[in-house]
């Protein structure tokens, strides 16, 4: 019997040093979702014609509006925090998730808990103000958490860039490989770049979003842990399966 209540009391030991905050932020960002109109789901934002009018109200709401962002609005200036937890659609959103726990999971390990949500919070803002800074002219709204989710990717290629990750890729027709971690993001990164130099500042992906938060969380890592040992594989945290 003592021996049973040891072992469940290291369980639950390990379970709260899991990636609490990884799992926070999914469980928020999901619920935000859900509870919004793009789920489709609440039927208190009407439907038809009547959902697509609330749903840009929301948009604009909660979401960054860049010619509105720098006007002096204390609302406008949280725009780029609440923009983190909205998502445009059931695509956005998994696309999004899977990235943040298949990289979020051992970037917090490293970080620990605190300064990763900080990490995470800052950087999405900073990536979603410096795409509105360079559309400052845009009425386009904003929203997603892509640019703090690339910051972590840009981390994790910092702190683990010999961590290999499974993908796919379309034009080798879907077949799963396993690259290190810094062949993956850099080819992303790469993906990121060509894309934001080729972008408008219309509807679509915020690629320059994209490529500012990975800059930043790459450049706060090397900073941050470079007089410390680099972790290659950690022993508690498993690699994860990614799809670019």
């Amino acid at each position: 019997m003592l021996d049973r209540m040891i072992v469940r009391w290291q369980a639950l030991r390990e379970a709260a040093r899991g990636p609490v905050v990884v799992h926070a932020l999914i469980a928020g960002c999901c619920a935000v979702f859900l509870l919004g109109p793009a789920s489709g789901l609440n039927p208190s934002y009407g439907t038809g014609e009547g959902l697509l009018e609330t749903g840009t109200a929301y948009f604009r709401r909660w979401g960054v509006v860049p010619d509105e962002l720098f006007g002096g609005s204390a609302r406008a200036l949280l725009t780029p925090f609440t923009a983190l937890f909205v998502h445009g659609s059931w695509f956005h959103l998994l696309g999004n998730m899977l990235f943040l726990y298949v990289f979020g999971v051992m970037t917090q390990e490293r970080m620990g808990r605190p300064e990763f949500l900080a990490f995470y919070i800052c950087t999405g803002y900073l990536a979603l103000a410096a795409y509105a800074a360079a559309n400052a002219a845009s009425a386009q709204t904003l929203v997603g958490a892509s640019g703090a989710i690339s910051a972590v990717l840009g981390a994790f290629l910092c702190l683990f860039p010999r961590a290999r990750v499974t993908s796919l890729f379309p034009f080798l027709f879907f077949l799963p490989l396993r690259f290190p971690a810094w062949i993956v993001l850099m080819f992303w990164f790469g993906l990121q770049w060509l894309a934001a130099h080729r972008a408008g500042s219309g509807p679509g992906v915020a690629y320059l979003a994209h490529v500012v938060g990975f800059s930043l969380g790459f450049v706060y890592a090397w900073v941050r842990y470079r007089r410390t040992t680099r972790v290659r594989r950690p022993a508690t945290a498993t690699e994860g399966d990614s799809q670019p």
